[in-house]
């Protein structure tokens, strides 16, 4: 494996819509916020026959009545469908949580989505232009990005240069980077060019935050059904949403898979400024089998090309699903 430090609208219908259902509560979700690991440039949409008929209730985290969504197979897909329903363009859309209207980045939305989880989706709100003196070589953030082409901030390290400056947020998609815009760009590349960017210089960030509503829409659970009659699926269910091929729906991730995911997904962000969680579970399902770090890098090539991961970080992620599996993690 080649490795080395970088390489690279239509009218809402009323089936679609379900007057005065709200949502209340919710549970943790399955899934969490990431573009899917694999390469975009795959395979077309798999023919509706092969997609899973499952449907999904949906409202604008800002406040909408609820919609219902079915038949899609990735986050674009996804996010298309939304659109469809509430009549906005699909660039409109940031990203999605699960179970809750805030932005949690706990609850993003990845490539996993609970059977019985509720999407909110927090589209454009305010647009911003921020000058930041970079002081320091490390600028305390951590980048994601949504599965169609946005990078946003996930995470702000408390005392860094960015959580001095109050107007950047948790959320907030970056649009631009001293002019050049990054829309399209993936968030390890995005997390590098903040990186590399020079010391003891000032640099303009143009952002966009996520729409807020007036705090928060508190009677968003006002005339909910109880949770065991708002099931939109059965069991442990999750479905996975994949660029290439059909979704399928498996079974929750296990213990084993759950603390090896999180421990590569922490690595991700130690080694590249980035979370992905999907990304860390492609991770893990190639190393699942592979019997020594040669096997399991070269496993990694030809599953994830589009990366050159550090020599390092291959032997620390290979490291922590071993001891993953010894549930030494």
């Amino acid at each position: 494996m080649p490795l080395g430090p970088w390489k690279k609208k239509n009218k809402a219908t009323k089936e679609h819509l379900v007057e005065n259902e709200e949502v209340s509560g919710g549970h943790a979700g399955a899934g969490s916020f990431g573009k899917s690991a694999v390469n975009g440039a795959g395979l077309p949409p798999p023919p509706a026959s092969q997609r899973p008929k499952l449907v999904f209730h949906t409202q604008l985290a800002h406040g909408s009545p609820t919609g219902r969504i079915e038949g899609f197979s990735n986050v674009k897909e996804l996010y298309a469908k939304i659109a469809d329903v509430f009549d906005i363009s699909p660039p409109e859309i940031l990203f999605c949580t699960l179970n809750t209207h805030k932005i949690d980045m706990e609850k993003l939305l990845g490539g996993q989505i609970g059977l019985e989880d509720f999407i909110f989706a927090h589209i454009k709100g305010i647009r911003k232009e921020v000058e930041v003196y970079k002081s320091e070589d490390a600028l305390g953030l951590t980048i994601t990005d949504n599965g169609a082409g946005y990078a946003f901030i996930k995470r702000i390290k408390e005392g860094s240069i960015m959580d001095s400056v109050k107007v950047i947020n948790v959320g907030d998609h970056i649009e631009c980077i001293n002019g050049q815009n990054i829309v399209g760009i993936r968030h390890f590349e995005v997390a590098r060019m903040l990186k590399e960017l020079p010391r003891d210089q000032t640099f303009t960030l143009k952002l966009v935050e996520p729409m807020k509503a007036f705090e928060m829409l508190e009677p968003r659970s006002k005339g909910a059904k109880p949770a065991s009659d708002n099931k939109i699926g059965t069991g442990r269910g999750t479905l996975r949403l994949r660029a290439k091929g059909p979704a399928t729906v498996e079974e929750e991730p296990t213990e084993f898979e759950e603390k090896a995911i999180k421990k590569v997904d922490d690595l991700l962000e130690s080694y590249m400024g980035i979370r992905d969680s999907e990304l860390a579970a492609t991770m893990v399902e190639v190393g699942r089998d592979k019997k020594n770090p040669d096997e399991f890098a070269m496993a990694l090539d030809e599953t994830l090309g589009d990366f050159a991961f550090p020599d390092e970080f291959v032997f620390d992620v290979w490291g922590a699903i071993g001891d993953a599996k010894q549930g030494r993690v």
